[in-house]
C-alpha cells in the first residue's frame, strides 16, 4: 500500500532565549493512504509540533516530510484539522461552519454544492436537521461531530485529530470512536490521532506510533489488523487486553518510569 505520509528522519528544536529546546529527534513515521495512525506518548513530547510538520505550518530544521509524494514546503491546503476544542463559529449556523473550509480551497464551487457535500456528512453523523442551529444550541458531543465535518468536507488528503475527544465524557467518546469508522467506511480517509488514552488508539488505530520522551523518537509501532468497523467489545478481547498492556509498558519505559 502507498504511503500517502512520510515523516523522515525529523529532528526539530525551538529557538528560546536560553538556546534550542529540542522536541523532536530522527523522528521517521510512514502513514499508508486511507489508513488511521495514532501516535501516543509522554505529554509534552513533541505531538502537537508534529501535527504542525505535516500541515506544512512550520518546518524541520534536519529531515523530510512528504505528502503524496511531495515534499511538504509550505501550508497544504488538503489538509483537515480537529481539536479538542471544536472552534466553531457562533455567529455561523452549524452548516455554515461546516461549509467555511469550502469557502477557503474552493470559492468558486456553487453554494448550492457547497450546503449538498456538507449536508451530506453532516447525516452521516447524524446531524440531519441542526443545520440551521447555533453551536451553542448543541451538546459538546454533537458540536465535536460538527467539526469533524468540517475537517472533512473539504476532502482533505488527510485528517489531522489532535485530542479531540479528550474532554467528552466516556460514553459520548466511545459514541464517537463508532462515528469515525463509520465515516471511513462510507468514505475513506487516511487520519493522524494524537492521543493519551491507549482504548482510543487501539479501537481507532490501524497502527499505533509510540513517541518517546522529548526530544522525541520512533520508540515503538504497533499493527493493528482488523477491519472496520469495529464493535466496541474488541475492547474486552483477551487480544485487544495484551496490546493495551504492551503499549503501556512502552509508555512507561518513554516517561523513564522503568527499564526497557
Amino acid at each position: 500500500m502507498e504511503n500517502l505520509i512520510e515523516i523522515k528522519g525529523v529532528t526539530h528544536a525551538y529557538k528560546t532565549k536560553s538556546g534550542p529546546f529540542p522536541v523532536l529527534n530522527n523522528l521517521n513515521i510512514a502513514i499508508p493512504q486511507n489508513s488511521f495512525c495514532a501516535v501516543v506518548g509522554p505529554s509534552g513530547c513533541g505531538k502537537s509540533t508534529l501535527t504542525r510538520l505535516i500541515a506544512g505550518l512550520m518546518f524541520p530544521d534536519q529531515g523530510e516530510v512528504w505528502l503524496h509524494g511531495e515534499l511538504v514546503k509550505s501550508p497544504r491546503k488538503t489538509v483537515g484539522m480537529a481539536f479538542q476544542n471544536p472552534v466553531l463559529l457562533e455567529w455561523r449556523t452549524i452548516l455554515q461552519n461546516v461549509i467555511l473550509p469550502l469557502e477557503i480551497v474552493a470559492p468558486t464551487m456553487p453554494k448550492a454544492q457547497k450546503e449538498a457535500r456538507a449536508k451530506e456528512l453532516l447525516a452521516m453523523v447524524g446531524l440531519e436537521g441542526f443545520e440551521n442551529k447555533r453551536p451553542s444550541e448543541l451538546s459538546g458531543g454533537m458540536r465535536q461531530r460538527a467539526s469533524l465535518c468540517r475537517a472533512l468536507v473539504h476532502k482533505p488528503d488527510i485528517i489531522i485529530l489532535d485530542e479531540p475527544f479528550g474532554a467528552l465524557d466516556a460514553f459520548t467518546r466511545e459514541d464517537l470512536w463508532q462515528t469515525m469508522h463509520q465515516l471511513r467506511a462510507k468514505e475513506p480517509f487516511t487520519a493522524l490521532l494524537i492521543t493519551h488514552d491507549l482504548r482510543e488508539s487501539v479501537y481507532l488505530g490501524d497502527q499505533v506510533v509510540v513517541l518517546s520522551g522529548r526530544p522525541a523518537t520512533t520508540q515503538y509501532v504497533m499493527k493493528i489488523d482488523m477491519p472496520g468497523p469495529r464493535p466496541l467489545e474488541m475492547l474486552y478481547d483477551p487480544d485487544t487486553v495484551e496490546r493495551l498492556a504492551v503499549l503501556r509498558r512502552e509508555i512507561q519505559i518513554a516517561q523513564g518510569r522503568v527499564e526497557a
